[in-house]
């Protein structure tokens, strides 16, 4: 049995849980999130906790317990507080601006690229880093992995798009290795 599945989900203050037989609905101030309830789970509220449990003890059963008490912690913090991640821009001349509600990066390419927000995400601007948030943590995280994407962090020089606190190893360049084959 999964350590995390079993550990009980404790509903927050002002954010309501809907248990049906096959979904989990949760409705908070930043907005309502749901999701089905795989065949082989049980979910059961009991007051102001929720508790996962197997049905059965087939083994795809083990694999899905802990990411549906996962998943339905992570609905409960996304409604209440919210998901967010923040990018960093690394590069002489590269820089990000909104336009709308649209994020307009210019990194280095002949043209700039716009990033067109789905629905229940934000982006922001601040202290020249990227803000991306939401409620559903998989859409952020989605979100911010296609800004990451458009360029990634080099192993050279260390420019691009990279995560707040993402560490990137410098790789040395040719003058490194050519130093080396001299001094044989």
């Amino acid at each position: 049995m999964s350590r995390i599945g079993k550990s009980p989900v404790s509903i927050v203050p002002g954010v309501t849980v809907i248990v049906n037989a096959d979904t989990v609905a949760v409705k908070g101030p930043k907005g309502s999130l749901s999701m089905g309830i795989p065949s082989g789970v049980q979910v059961v509220m009991e007051g102001q906790i929720i508790t996962v449990s197997l049905l059965s003890e087939a083994s795809k059963n083990h694999a899905i317990h802990g990411l549906v008490r996962a998943e339905i912690d992570n609905m409960i913090v996304g409604v209440s507080t919210g998901w967010s991640k923040i990018l960093v821009l690394s590069g002489v001349g590269y820089r990000a601006t909104l336009n709308g509600t649209d994020l307009v990066l210019t990194v280095g390419f002949s043209h700039p690229v716009v990033v067109k927000p789905p629905e229940g995400i934000t982006f922001a601007m601040q202290d020249g880093k990227i803000v991306v948030s939401g409620i559903n943590k998989q859409v952020v995280g989605q979100v911010a992995s296609d800004i990451r994407k458009v360029k990634p962090p080099e192993p050279y020089k260390g420019k691009g798009i990279m995560y707040e606190g993402e560490h990137i190893r410098k790789k040395a360049g040719k003058s490194a290795k050519g130093v080396g084959a001299a001094a044989k």
